[in-house]
């Protein structure tokens, strides 16, 4: 008999499931949902750093993709043993004593404030300087040790308590809040009990500032002073959490139904997509996974005899048994990366949309015709051109902080920047140096690690920007001088998630043999290239004299 399972992995615009062979991690399907509210802005304002979704993008999408794939692949529902869900984070909803997000009740179908709050709304920065102040003041234990020291706008506690004050209507109307990954896995499972329902350790740890030093959560006595509700709702959350190759339930009846599944498929606890991604990557100790989409996440393992009681400053935390149980994970990361071109491109697409695209010169079908064609070619054409420009030729420095800093030392008030430019700079050499940009940040964030003692000896690549562009992936071994290898998968999250899905199944006895036999393998490596680095290392310096320069201006 054969053991399947699925993983289902939730991205920033899309969710897609794979339905893997646990025997040798053979994809035999998949299947990608992109979410209607958000394609279409709704609960959305970026002028403000808002960004919202619906829950029903994340219901619709897990029914649609989790029946294709069971369809697709003609397998035997007994033999589908689990399903394992990774989220993005912290992406934290306001739930009802049902556990019902409050989206989808009547009252608050419409309200962004009762939608879920995405890792990348920064709404919260006020809140989160509050939090960090508090932190280092009130006199007692540092709450944000194992988190960087620096608590962020992007995660769970700022982001509801920036909602609540916003908003009495939801304040009063919310019995608990949930992250995504554990509402998706509260949805599917058989136990509607919130109390005893098995949180991640990977979110509350990263993102809530649980610790097992200080028994859980932040006591009351702190959240009280940020705020009586604080307080009040830590009481209606969770005292324990649980590592994602342990089993949160089996799937209920309706989804059972929903899916054409059966009721014995059990339901592993949630976790977040990069360090599920640098699961499905065969992370291994000394090894730093970079997850590369539109923003990125940076995962180490790290054994507890290698991190012992230090605490590694400026990052987004390190947790025991957050990637492998046994293991402390340690994140990082940038808050844009591939978003960093994608504001080049909708800038320089300006003209095109307000002046060609609705022109009367052109009939509709030559605008679709030429729509088509500049999607097919843009950044193709500026890559190209790009890397045709020698380092000896004056190009442009610029920061790649068009969506705040992450790592090291989060601060999502910051702002983007660019110096040398001049009247022979055209859009090639532009796109250049942000090419460079997120590649100098990448280097901060290794630097950082390093500085702090942690041993990195290579680097592993995972996501579209990896797999799809050499020339960025060859800038950054050069910038990193390192080597870096790309994780063949083209769902390394979702392949992350099957993986624990199969532990907790009782498949394999852990999460490294399971990896072992499922994990990906690698499609291609970039080596630094000797004549370069020095040439990067000068436009790297160029790049930290403009960030120190900016932060200082920056209030």
């Amino acid at each position: 008999m054969k053991n399947y399972v699925i993983g289902l992995d939730y991205g920033s615009d899309s969710v897609r499931a794979v339905l893997i062979d646990t025997e040798n991690g053979q994809e035999l399907a998949s299947d990608v949902c992109h979410y209607k509210r958000w394609k279409n802005n709704e609960y959305c304002n970026p002028s403000i750093n808002q960004f919202r979704q619906h829950p029903l993008d994340h219901i619709e999408g897990l029914e649609s993709t989790i029946k294709s794939v069971v369809a697709q692949a003609n397998v035997n529902p007994s033999e589908i043993k689990s399903i394992c869900i990774d989220t993005t984070g912290s992406s934290p909803i306001p739930v009802n004593a049902e556990g019902t997000p409050l989206s989808l009740t009547k009252e608050f179908e419409h309200n962004p404030n009762a939608m879920m709050i995405l890792w990348k709304d920064h709404t919260a920065i006020n809140e989160a300087n509050e939090i960090n102040e508090l932190a280092v003041s009130w006199g007692g234990e540092d709450f944000t040790k194992y988190e960087g020291g620096i608590y962020s706008s992007e995660w769970f506690w700022a982001k509801i308590l920036h909602i609540v004050r916003e908003d009495e209507a939801v304040k009063n109307a919310a019995h608990s809040w949930m992250e995504h990954c554990d509402y998706m896995t509260f949805l599917l499972i058989d136990d509607k009990d919130l109390a005893t329902f098995k949180r991640s350790r990977c979110a509350a740890g990263h993102k809530a500032m649980w610790h097992e030093d200080w028994n859980g959560l932040p006591p009351e006595e702190f959240l009280t002073k940020l705020d009586p509700y604080l307080a009040q709702l830590r009481g209606k959350l969770y005292n324990e959490t649980y590592t994602s190759d342990l089993v949160a339930g089996k799937l209920n009846q309706e989804w059972a139904t929903r899916l054409g599944l059966t009721t014995d498929t059990i339901i592993a606890v949630g976790t977040f997509d990069a360090h599920s991604g640098a699961v499905g990557a065969k992370i291994d100790e000394h090894a730093l996974v970079r997850v590369m989409g539109t923003s990125t996440c940076d995962i180490i393992v790290a054994s507890h005899e290698a991190v012992g009681s230090k605490t590694v400053k400026g990052i987004c935390g390190q947790v025991d048994g957050s990637v492998i149980p046994g293991y402390i994970g340690l994140e990082a990361g940038q808050s844009a990366f591939g978003d960093v071109l994608a504001w080049f491109k909708d800038t320089l697409s300006w003209p095109l949309n307000n002046l060609v695209y609705t022109s009367d010169v052109l009939s509709a079908e030559q605008k679709a015709q030429l729509k088509e064609e500049v999607e097919s070619n843009f950044i193709k054409t500026l890559t190209e051109q790009a890397e045709a420009i020698p380092l000896s030729e004056s190009i442009p420095t610029a920061l790649d902080w068009v969506n705040g800093r992450r790592t090291p030392d989060a601060n999502q008030g910051l702002k983007s920047a660019m110096t040398n430019l001049s009247l022979g700079t055209k859009a090639p050499h532009i796109f250049k140096a942000l090419i460079n940009s997120i590649c100098f940040g990448s280097k901060k964030i290794v630097d950082r690690f390093e500085e702090e003692g942690v041993r990195i000896d290579s680097v592993i690549g995972i996501g579209g920007v990896a797999r799809k562009s050499p020339f960025i992936m060859q800038t950054l071994a050069n910038v990193l001088n390192k080597p870096i290898k790309v994780c063949a998968s083209d769902q390394a999250p979702a392949l992350g998630a099957a993986i624990y899905a199969a532990v907790a199944a009782g498949i394999y006895p852990n999460v490294i043999e399971a990896a072992k036999k499922m994990g990906s393998d690698f499609e291609s490596e970039y080596f630094p290239q000797a004549d370069k680095i020095e040439k990067y290392q000068e436009l790297m310096d160029s790049y930290s004299e403009l960030s120190q320069f900016v932060e200082s201006i920056t209030k």
